[in-house]
């Protein structure tokens, strides 16, 4: 049977009539595609896998060969997935309204591969390769079991943001920016419950925006819209109502 998705008028409305529309997006949305979310990426041979071995800073000191063989693990396994009607309707959606901030706190850059520009990538892109000392993008051997920075010699991490890391300074400015100025702010795919990531909705409200929350399982109840339909339901139906 296939999900309907019923769209109130006013919510129609605000987005019609929004100047910028900010969205922030999170594991719902990559699922869709076959994404495993973290801890679904740690079976098989990585279940007794402490997560602080894989994705810590500290773990990676300790064995990087280790962390690196679970990471292209996990990049062959995004590699072969999609981008689905979300993504693909988030990037159609940039084309209908004067302004759209994307925020993501999924590391696929599926968003991306759909066709969206300027991406805010609130824990890092899983494709990137990074220096761990100075923190800047390498290039480096894909071969190499620990590779390391070809300029200072340090050992060369994958470009994600581990736990009791901070939120790279960028993203949070930009981030927080859209939320103050957006008129129309949407929770695509993600609980809204994890700071920081969770306080830009309330941003958004206090200064005045409509609050939108698409997800199947929703997790606050402080939105003015509430669409309890996957987001690969949702995102398209929206599009297609804004284009009719």
């Amino acid at each position: 049977m296939t999900e309907s998705c019923h769209i109130p008028e006013t919510l129609l409305a605000a987005l019609r009539d929004a100047r910028h529309v900010c969205v922030l997006t999170g594991a719902g949305v990559s699922a869709e595609s076959g994404v495993p979310t973290f801890r679904e990426a740690q079976d098989g041979l990585w279940a007794d896998h402490d997560p602080l071995q894989l994705a810590t800073p500290e773990g990676f000191l300790s064995d990087p060969e280790l962390v690196w063989s679970w990471y292209r693990w996990r990049r062959e396994l995004v590699a072969e997935v999609e981008p689905n009607p979300a993504h693909l309707g988030l990037a159609e959606l940039a084309e209908l309204v004067p302004r759209l901030t994307l925020v993501t706190q999924n590391v696929d850059r599926l968003h991306q591969r759909a066709g969206s520009k300027d991406v805010i990538e609130f824990h890092g892109n899983l494709f990137a390769d990074i220096c761990f000392d100075e923190g800047r993008v390498v290039e480096c051997d894909a071969d190499d079991p620990a590779p390391t920075c070809p300029s200072c010699g340090a050992l060369v991490r994958p470009g994600v943001v581990w736990f009791g890391e901070a939120i790279p300074e960028d993203a949070l400015d930009f981030a927080f920016a859209a939320a103050s100025d957006c008129d129309v702010f949407l929770s695509v795919g993600t609980s809204s419950l994890v700071y920081p990531a969770a306080g830009l909705v309330d941003i958004a409200r206090q200064n005045g925006a409509v609050t939108i929350e698409i997800n199947p399982e929703p997790g606050r109840s402080n939105f003015d819209f509430v669409l309890e339909n996957k987001a690969g339901t949702a995102i398209p139906g929206l599009v297609s109502s804004l284009s009719s």
